[in-house]
């Protein structure tokens, strides 16, 4: 039986933002290999690093120093245009704060990405997406109209309708009531498990991170645990 292939590795990855004068480490010195297919929490105080590690690996930003490898890709020589082009297709992104176009309908929020990316038949592919999400009945509304929960199922939708090898979520509950929450949670991981993507949620919320079978903590822009559960 051979073991799972990478979806990530990261040897000695730091990020250092602010001046030359006045430098402050973000991230020091991480190493973390994900397997394929994992689902993994990582945890933290705010101020740990998690978020911009989260960033680095999703490639929105750029290592400061080290080595980076991320669904196939060295992300670790690749400058912000070539990271854009890297993540089109191969990562798909949550966010607490949803992020989507108001002027755009749902469906449109969703099908606008993939047309980005050069893909064919893009609206019928958003449309299949947000059924799956539940949101059949609300294909040509726009953000405003939808419900906090709703707008979320869209940003999923988004991140899963190209069929990603890595999803990302970064407190995709955080704006939303406990009730709607679990149900989000339910979703991405209904979600994941029929694409068979590597997902990695950063969370507070410790009955979401027993859901994981693998969980990371941050302090201080170090891993100080990598704990799996069998």
């Amino acid at each position: 039986m051979t073991s799972p292939s990478l979806a990530i590795s990261a040897r000695n990855l730091t990020l250092t933002l602010g001046t030359k004068a006045a430098p402050v480490e973000i991230l020091r010195g991480i190493d973390l290999d994900v397997h394929e297919g994992e689902v993994v929490a990582l945890l933290g105080p705010s101020g740990s690093g998690k978020s911009s590690l989260m960033a680095v690996l999703s490639g929105l930003e750029r290592a400061s120093s080290g080595s980076l490898q991320v669904a196939g890709q060295d992300f670790s020589t690749l400058d912000e245009d070539a990271l854009a082009f890297a993540r089109r297709g191969r990562i798909g992104i949550v966010l607490q704060a949803f992020h989507l176009l108001p002027t755009m309908t749902a469906a449109e929020n969703v099908a606008t990405p993939m047309e980005l990316s050069g893909a064919e038949g893009v609206r019928a592919r958003a449309e299949e997406e947000l059924k799956a999400v539940g949101l059949g009945h609300r294909l040509d509304h726009y953000p405003t109209q939808l419900s906090g929960g709703e707008q979320q199922r869209v940003a999923i939708a988004r991140a899963t309708a190209p069929r990603p090898t890595l999803i990302f979520a970064d407190e995709p509950t955080g704006n939303l009531d406990a009730a709607t929450g679990h149900e989000i949670i339910d979703l991405l991981f209904n979600r994941r498990e029929e694409t068979g993507a590597t997902l990695l949620i950063i969370t507070h919320d410790p009955e979401l991170a027993e859901r994981c079978k693998r969980v990371i903590s941050m302090a201080d822009g170090k891993i100080v645990s990598d704990n799996r559960s069998a």
